[in-house]
């Protein structure tokens, strides 16, 4: 069922200001839950090799352990967004939780690297209208996904069943994580392979999210 893969329409309309597919015929190559020692390092290579510019979705006290790798994913031309601190849930959280979730990585980047967040996404997707108005009120953009791969179940079938939902202009989410390491790799070949295919092709960050 694609609704598995791509959120339903109703969901979408709920919330129309959040961005769900990429605003060109090209494809967003998005990770979540980096940067982590070694698989960050093997995914900048991957993305080196397939010309690939993506968006990261860091986790801040991961950017604490390894500022460095988050430094190489900004010096390597990829983009990073906010996945709050600690992968809190925030769909029922109070003001002051996701403050305290979302605002310190935004002043992590701004300090250690001149970098100025301008996208967010919520842990597991989970999002509410409190949770937008914080997100608007802060000058940032809420993103979603019109494809998600299941990576994290380290199984390539589910990869491959995923893909068939690949769009011209999916928003495509990856993980930057332990769960999804052992495949990430290949992974990301069979996800370029399919994307030359169907004769599609990936954007950069800022060619997908104008």
């Amino acid at each position: 069922m694609k609704y598995f893969y791509n959120p339903p329409l109703p969901v979408k309309l709920l919330f129309r200001d959040t961005i769900w597919h990429s605003a060109q015929r090209k494809i967003l190559v998005t990770f979540d839950d980096g940067p982590i020692t070694d698989n960050t390092n093997r995914l900048l290579k991957k993305l080196d090799e397939h010309k690939i510019k993506a968006m990261f979705f860091c986790v801040g006290s991961n950017v604490q352990k390894y500022p460095s790798l988050a430094g190489e994913i900004l010096s390597a031309g990829h983009h990073i967004g906010n996945h709050t601190m600690n992968h809190k849930i925030l769909n029922k959280a109070d003001i002051n939780t996701i403050s305290n979730e979302v605002i310190p990585l935004n002043l992590i980047m701004q300090d250690q690297f001149g970098y100025k967040v301008k996208y967010f996404r919520p842990p597991h997707g989970k999002y509410s209208f409190r949770l937008r108005a914080f997100i608007n009120n802060n000058s940032m953009k809420n993103i979603m996904w019109s494809l998600l791969t299941y990576d994290y179940k380290n199984d390539i079938a589910e990869i491959r069943k995923s893909l068939k939902y690949l769009r011209a202009d999916s928003v495509v989410v990856f993980h930057d994580s332990i769960k999804s390491s052992s495949v990430i790799s290949e992974a990301l070949d069979i996800f370029a392979d399919a994307v030359n295919k169907k004769g599609f092709t990936t954007g950069t960050p800022e060619e997908c999210l104008k």
